[in-house]
């Protein structure tokens, strides 16, 4: 069964998240609405395409994804209709899903432009509108104008140089494992299977990858491609965030956020 999910950066302090969901419900009551993160970090682009790039293939074909993620990034803020592997992806154009799915999205339409005189609610609705018109129908039917996204800001890509790459820090879960902006396929490429070392915080270094941390001893730190195919640094039942001093990657931070990997 379809559903609709919904992910944002309102928190969870005032009714925000409830409204939206109350919105959304009067244009299809009868599909469910299940939350994927509202405690996403505000306008960190790169943690937010994480996050959904982690969770909405786990959904079933048919369900819309409302992504409610810094919406006002632009003074007429547009929002579009994208469709990747049977999946429906309403969101602001704001780079979000350029990056999650890395420029890979084939099919964009135009649903809506936030004028000076719309409201916030005005752009739920017509979301709201375009989930009602999807049960039945496909997105090419609905006739809406084409577009193209907007390219993923290039700050929030690795910088890769023939030796080496300059990392950061897109999320760190729970647990304190830290992942950054390292997919596995990019890795490879790069390292075309050369001996590497990962460097950070000064004289800590890893150079190896691990399958599951208990492949260490409690307390060692390792290196993983995660579920989702990001690089994960963690300690085996320990904190690597903290042990570390490693946080989400802030432009002026980056001392404490750029993590170094050097292939031979």
């Amino acid at each position: 069964m379809a559903c609709i999910t919904l992910m944002s950066d309102f928190g969870l302090q005032d009714a925000s998240v409830a409204s939206a969901k109350g919105i959304l419900m009067q244009y299809a009551p009868h599909l469910p609405i299940i939350d994927i993160s509202h405690l996403t970090e505000p306008y960190h682009l790169q943690q937010a395409a994480y996050i959904l790039a982690d969770a909405y293939y786990n959904f079933p074909s048919g369900t819309c994804h409302v992504l409610l993620f810094d919406v006002f990034a632009e003074k007429e803020p547009r929002l579009v209709l994208c469709e990747k592997d049977g999946h429906y992806f309403l969101a602001p154009d704001n780079g979000l899903l350029a990056l999650a799915f890395d420029n890979g999205l084939e099919h964009v339409w135009n649903c809506f432009q936030l004028k000076e005189e719309h409201r916030f609610k005005d752009l739920l609705k017509r979301a709201g509108e375009v989930i009602k018109l999807l049960q039945g129908s496909t997105p090419g039917a609905l006739k809406l104008p084409p577009c193209e996204l907007k390219n993923a800001p290039l700050h929030w890509q690795p910088k890769v140089d023939e030796n080496a790459v300059e990392c950061h820090v897109i999320h760190i879960d729970r647990f304190e494992n830290v992942v950054i902006n390292m997919r596995k396929e990019q890795f490879e490429e790069i390292g075309r299977g050369r001996p590497f070392r990962i460097q950070f915080m000064r004289d800590e270094e890893i150079h190896e990858i691990t399958n599951h941390y208990s492949n260490v001893k409690e307390g060692e730190k390792l290196c993983r491609f995660n579920g989702t195919g990001f690089l994960e640094i963690a300690i085996n039942r320990g904190k690597a965030a903290s042990l570390f001093g490693l946080r989400l990657h802030r432009e002026q931070h980056l001392m404490y956020n750029t993590i170094k990997i050097f292939f031979e």
